[in-house]
């Protein structure tokens, strides 16, 4: 099977003499975005490369060892099963589509047990989901992609969310995934190695490194920067999804009036305050969807209406169709990740005078792709 690969996998009795080079066990969840696994391992690669020395290793892990599907159909192979990886020194949980559904019992009793033996545990896109599962990020801050937001906020009132692209603290890293993994992978040589060497890592992927505090969208305002009303309008609406204000609510909290408050909205979003309220009400409802199991009853209340039908209703005029079969286009797609090799047999009937044995042989290797070709559908 063709892997992405490098100088410097981790081998069994490699790296023993003097200062092992720090290990990282790169975790791949169902739906994972490939494109920070890609920037993860090159910018350790490329570090290896530029310096001639093994100075990072790593591997790729998957659950049982099998091919992992990436969030855009593309397979990547792995080199171990959770069971047989290599002890490292960093484990990163790489998660995308599907925050909790594919966390199962032996990952987040994995991620316990490194952490309690001293080891760097760190998420990466949504992977945030299993560290709080895990119960490995109580009382601390954590960052993960904006869009995952409220839901995680939702399932993990506890834990803190940071707007930042990532973040580094007491054997914890999170990051917000995409190009961001990049920044972050950046940093780590950096702190691990040099500073020079990281910025040779960055000049070969033509990159302009970010500060972990940098906002991860571009209409994020610095904290220190005076916000604009609209701003204020949108942060104000955000923050009260599950019990909608009036319009004159809003005002009261902006001390404005509520004319100001139509005004602004009018100018700014083309749209009056309670229709782009409702926008803002709906498309945190799409992200719960899209990333939670919460019923559709739970969705609406946590996004603020009284009634599943009234929030079906408002969801078909904005998006198209319904909640419910939202979800459930959603999940016929994602279930491609869980043992491609059995669905495939449940679908395609046997040639004739072929026997069904012969076919499973058949479609178990042909199952088993390189990381640049798309399971066939």
């Amino acid at each position: 099977m063709s892997k992405v690969s490098g100088n410097s996998r981790i081998l069994p009795g490699v790296g023993a003499a003097e200062t092992p080079a720090p290990a990282f066990n790169l975790i791949m969840q169902p739906e994972f975005p490939l494109n920070a696994l890609i920037l993860a391992s090159e910018a350790l690669r490329i570090a290896n490369q530029n310096s001639g020395r093994e100075l990072f290793r790593w591997r790729f892990v998957s659950e049982d060892g099998s091919p992992v599907r990436a969030s855009n159909g593309m397979w990547m192979s792995a080199d171990d099963s959770l069971q047989t990886m290599l002890p490292a020194d960093y484990y990163l949980v790489f998660e995308g589509n599907l925050p909790v559904q594919r966390n199962s019992p032996k990952l987040l009793n994995q991620l316990r047990s490194v952490a309690r033996f001293g080891a760097t545990v760190g998420a990466v896109d949504t992977g945030s989901f299993a560290l709080a599962q895990a119960g490995l990020v109580d009382d601390r801050q954590v960052v993960l992609h904006w869009e995952a937001v409220p839901s995680f906020k939702e399932r993990f009132p506890q834990v803190g969310v940071n707007g930042q692209i990532y973040l580094m603290e007491n054997q914890r890293i999170t990051c917000a995934g995409g190009v961001a993994t990049l920044d972050m992978m950046l940093d780590l040589i950096g702190r691990l190695k040099s500073p020079t060497l990281a910025n040779e890592v960055a000049n070969a992927l033509v990159h302009t490194p970010r500060l972990a505090i940098a906002p991860q969208r571009l209409d994020d305002r610095p904290k220190l920067a005076k916000l604009t009303l609209s701003d204020r309008i949108l942060a104000v609406m955000e923050r009260h999804l599950d019990f909608p204000l009036s319009l004159q609510e809003i005002a009261d909290r902006l001390e404005v009036s509520h004319k100001t408050v139509l005004r602004e909205c009018l100018r700014s979003f083309e749209e009056t305050p309670m229709r782009l309220y409702l926008r803002i009400r709906l498309q945190a409802s799409r992200n719960m969807l899209f990333y939670e199991e919460f019923s559709i009853k739970d969705v609406a209340t946590a996004c603020g209406f009284s009634y599943p039908s009234v929030f079906s209703r408002a969801f078909l005029a904005q998006f198209g169709m319904s909640p419910r079969e939202f979800r459930d286009t959603l999940r016929r797609g994602q279930s491609q990740t869980y043992r491609p090799e059995v669905r495939r047999l449940s679908i395609n009937a046997p040639e004739a005078g072929v026997p069904e044995s012969g076919i499973a042989v058949s479609d178990r290797h042909a199952g088993t792709v390189t990381v640049a070709q798309r399971r066939s559908k």
